[in-house]
């Protein structure tokens, strides 16, 4: 294959592709020179604090906003030169899920795909696959505004693929839903995901962690992480720590002559039990191997051997915060 095809090639694999894009409002830069680029198939965690420019990223992504600089391709096509083209490409659930509750399910999807310009008897196809797709046969023919937060999300899921959109953008799709509802629509968005390339916008963290492959993360309208999930909470464990209940002797003294041990500090003991909270000397070193085979040696009795692991909670604030920002600030210019 020649360098020109390897080229083509990969342009081909692309669905989304932000080129030094910018957007301003007065003197406010919601969106700062950004950009990234997303492939075919792939579920993305669009991630950042409030104000960062996630919601305004998105809706120049769906042509609701033009980029004041830079440019927007959508499967190989500029948002600017090709505006209808690449709407039709793109399925949106806004943060605001937009249903008319006085609508049934079956009214509104129909209206939806009449808006979508889909004819007879794609029409009928189309909807009867999403429906189908996102679970809602049991309430087809009830009114919105009658139905739980759940299914409501459900039917602004519908109305984001009823035209088979290659490219779904989701902002908040889980907001002010109950433990239960959350893991049912995060179940649909992996599953919707399967044949679709999915930019997921959410502030809970563990849905990012169970559902998507590799964050963006924004902050102040600039990227300042572009990473595969696992890699980005690796890199930011930092100090790995390790708790430690047990029943033995000579515990402390035995435990601070392994090496790889940077800090042992005494916890209050639980039913005469030792509790202790061990630090490794660097990110890399896992303790665990070593502490159980000198328990083994001393025939101590384990009660707890657990190691701390970074959440993604950590990862977002190490790098959004107002320190982090001003470190960053200072090293670009």
């Amino acid at each position: 294959m020649t360098t020109v095809e390897q080229s083509r090639q990969a342009d081909a694999d692309v669905s989304i592709e932000v080129n030094g894009v910018s957007k301003f409002f007065g003197e406010l830069a919601a969106v700062n020179d950004l950009s990234f680029s997303v492939n075919k198939g792939e579920v993305i965690g669009f991630l950042g604090p409030n104000g960062s420019g996630k919601t305004t990223t998105m809706r120049m992504l769906t042509s609701f906003y033009t980029p004041d600089v830079g440019a927007i391709n959508i499967d190989g096509l500029d948002t600017k030169d090709h505006d209808i083209a690449t709407r039709e490409r793109i399925g949106y659930l806004p943060e605001n899920n937009p249903v008319y509750a006085d609508l049934l399910v079956n009214e509104y999807l129909d209206f939806v795909a009449d808006l979508r310009g889909l004819t007879k008897n794609g029409r009928r196809e189309n909807i009867a696959q999403t429906v189908e797709e996102t679970g809602l046969q049991d309430v087809y023919s009830r009114p919105i505004g009658q139905l739980s937060k759940g299914y409501k999300q459900r039917v602004g899921l519908a109305q984001a693929i009823v035209h088979r959109p290659s490219i779904l953008i989701l902002d908040e799709p889980t907001e002010g839903l109950d433990p239960n509802q959350r893991l049912t629509i995060r179940d649909l968005i992996r599953s919707l995901g399967q044949e679709r390339t999915v930019m997921l916008s959410t502030h809970v963290m563990q849905e990012v962690e169970n559902t998507c492959e590799r964050i963006l993360l924004i902050s102040r309208g600039r990227l300042v992480a572009d990473s595969p999930v696992k890699e980005l909470l690796q890199r930011a464990q930092g100090i790995r720590t390790v708790h430690i209940e047990v029943e033995g002797n000579d515990v402390e003294r035995s435990l601070s002559s392994l090496e790889g041990i940077a800090d042992i500090e005494r916890n209050d003991p639980v039913d005469g039990r030792k509790r202790y909270t061990i630090t490794a000397v660097d990110h890399q070193t896992d303790l665990r191997p070593e502490i159980f085979g000198l328990a083994k040696r001393r025939d101590w009795i384990l009660w707890e051997l657990r190691e701390d692991r970074a959440r993604m909670e950590d990862v977002f604030y190490s790098l959004t915060s107002p320190g982090q920002q001003s470190q960053s600030s200072e090293e670009d210019e």
